[in-house]
């Protein structure tokens, strides 16, 4: 009788676990690559935004939003690389590349607002050299609205600010980087 109360523990956790908001990426893993570096700043890469999907959405999402941000760049407030937001509730993914403006591959109605490079849509990792390992936070936000009421002049500390706000449950992805 243990053994089958054990076992249903154990499988009731897993669909409880497996069902939590989630974000992945077929591209990412714990380390950026030169695909994903910056290109300028002294960097060379391809400033490739990576794909990245989620799932498990909670109950009342109404549209999303992604940041991307460095909490040991040297500025003493972090570094903002990326922030897409009104994302509406019917998406799940943002393909590769997604981030250079360009393309026009950003979902209907979601706006890629400013980053710390003061330009809009993806900039990708650029530590400065020799100054160790940097964090790189990729956040998917689930909102409770379906617009923040912002443009693509808003810099990302309002967008933040809104965030804060209007945000239900969130998923991230964590990868490093160095020059």
């Amino acid at each position: 009788m243990k053994k089958i109360i054990v076992t249903l523990f154990l499988i009731s956790t897993f669909f409880t676990y497996a069902q939590t908001f989630t974000l992945e990426s077929k591209e990412i893993g714990g380390q950026s690559t030169k695909k994903q570096e910056f290109n300028g700043f002294g960097c060379t890469g391809e400033n490739v935004s990576p794909q990245l999907s989620w799932k498990n959405a909670p109950k009342g999402t109404k549209s999303f939003a992604i940041t991307m941000y460095d909490p040991d760049a040297p500025t003493g407030s972090g570094f903002w690389h990326w922030i897409v937001f009104d994302i509406p509730n019917s998406v799940n993914e943002l393909v590769s590349n997604t981030g250079n403006l360009s393309l026009n591959l950003t979902p209907k109605g979601a706006i890629q607002s400013k980053t710390s490079y003061g330009v809009q849509g993806y900039g990708g990792p650029c530590p400065p050299e020799k100054h160790g390992i940097h964090t790189y936070i990729i956040t998917i936000h689930a909102l409770k609205t379906d617009k923040l009421g912002l443009d693509q002049n808003t810099n990302a500390e309002i967008v933040g600010y809104y965030l804060w706000q209007n945000t239900i449950e969130k998923a991230s992805i964590v990868m490093y980087y160095q020059r």
